[in-house]
């Protein structure tokens, strides 16, 4: 494309800009996206700066788990939760026996994704996309969307001044993408559109017919919270670690009424987001599924218990711990010196990933501390410390030579 040159922190110069549109107008011919379309709409899309600043920014600080959560689990967004769970109730019904996906998890992303419908996004899609679409970095991604956003016009006889969403181009009730919107999207009002940004019915049908195309498994939860026994094996966490009901009943993990775990082939991963100081949760099949609609663990342990407390369960047993938190630059070298040391993690790149918590992991254990994932002060430090004595053994021996 002509925006290949273009470095990822330079923005388009307008010559540059109509070439990569006027590139992206014959894609567009050959995908069979209508003229009226290719010249009226995208032809007359506009380059914004903006959205490629938003896709490059990444905060300085590293969220942590019990940030995110507290900010996304509130008791507003569980009663409001709960009242459009019971207003929509008839129909919330038929489209669990529909779909196989409970209620309380349609109301839950809703609310996660858009606030119940209150900020779905004010970005003009077509020019967002088309501008991701002549930007470098992730280019043949953001074309196929532009194409699908252009087909999506056809189909729905959407006005293109009404297309508004995210930067990124997610759109409607529940931000699905223009690729998601095509293949899932669903009239459930029955006026003959799919209509996400005005239609309730349409967006939380096309919502579990989404998930329910992902793979829910239906009659199954997401998870649940659990109490850990004293002295745990903390190298049994992380989603990499799948076991049986029956190994995590034979660990000692109970239920937070205190019951047993029992006897199930049913598998599960241990996860402790916070760390051994905050809460655990085993998660089933059906938090992979949630992952497939936004890949974050924290996003689904959010979605999770938010449904479970639209549902009517009670907040967390365990209180969210005051945890500290890093910049990207300090997980990167935090990550540099985990790989020096042999406790491979990747490329550093300031994102506390599964590879990153199970480096940790790995080293808590080899220098004899609660070995579950998370990176306090005395674990950075105690990374730095060998790092410096290996260092010290290195100069050693070469002075030896």
């Amino acid at each position: 494309m002509a925006s290949a040159a273009i470095t990822v922190e330079k923005a388009l110069t307008e010559d540059e800009f109509k070439a990569c549109r006027s590139e992206l107008q014959s894609k567009a011919r050959n995908a069979g996206v209508k003229e009226n379309i290719v010249k009226d709409v995208l032809g007359q899309s506009q380059y914004t700066a903006k959205v490629v600043k938003y896709d490059r920014n990444q905060p300085e600080f590293v969220q942590t788990f019990p940030s995110y959560f507290g900010k996304r689990v509130t008791d507003w967004r569980v009663n409001k939760g709960r009242q459009l769970y019971h207003e929509h109730k008839p129909m919330l019904d038929k489209l669990t026996e529909q779909y196989g996906v409970p209620a309380h998890y349609l109301v839950a992303f809703w609310g996660l994704e858009t606030n119940f419908g209150s900020y779905k996004g004010k970005m003009p899609i077509i020019d967002s996309l088309t501008t991701l679409a002549c930007d470098p970095r992730r280019s043949s991604f953001f074309t196929k969307e532009l194409i699908q956003a252009l087909h999506l016009i056809d189909r729905e006889s959407i006005v293109v001044e009404d297309m508004v969403g995210s930067w990124a181009g997610a759109m409607g009730h529940t931000q699905f993408m223009p690729s998601a919107y095509m293949k899932y999207a669903v009239d459930g009002d029955g006026d003959g559109k799919a209509d996400l940004w005005n239609s309730i019915p349409d967006a939380l049908t096309s919502a579990a017919n989404f998930l329910n195309n992902l793979g829910w498994h239906t009659g199954y939860r997401w998870g649940r919270e659990v109490m850990l026994p004293e002295n745990f094996d903390y190298q049994f966490t992380g989603k990499d670690q799948l076991y049986p009901l029956t190994f995590w009943d034979e660990k000692g993990l109970l239920k937070i009424d205190g019951s047993a775990l029992g006897q199930s082939d049913i598998k599960a991963s241990l996860l402790v987001p916070a760390g051994h100081k905050g809460p655990a949760f085993l998660v089933y099949d059906n938090f992979d599924v949630i992952m497939k609609w936004n890949r974050s663990e924290f996003y689904a342990i959010a979605v999770g218990h938010l449904a479970d407390r639209i549902a009517g369960q009670t907040k967390l047993s365990k209180p969210l711990p005051e945890l500290p938190t890093y910049t990207r630059s300090q997980l990167k070298g935090l990550q540099s010196d985990l790989n020096e040391l042999g406790f491979n993690v990747g490329k550093p790149d300031g994102i506390m990933g599964p590879a990153t918590r199970k480096g940790i992991r790995n080293f808590q254990t080899s220098v004899n501390l609660t070995a579950d994932g998370f990176p306090y002060s005395d674990v950075l430090q105690a990374v730095k410390k060998a790092v410096e004595v290996k260092a010290t053994a290195s100069n050693s021996g070469s002075d030896a030579e």
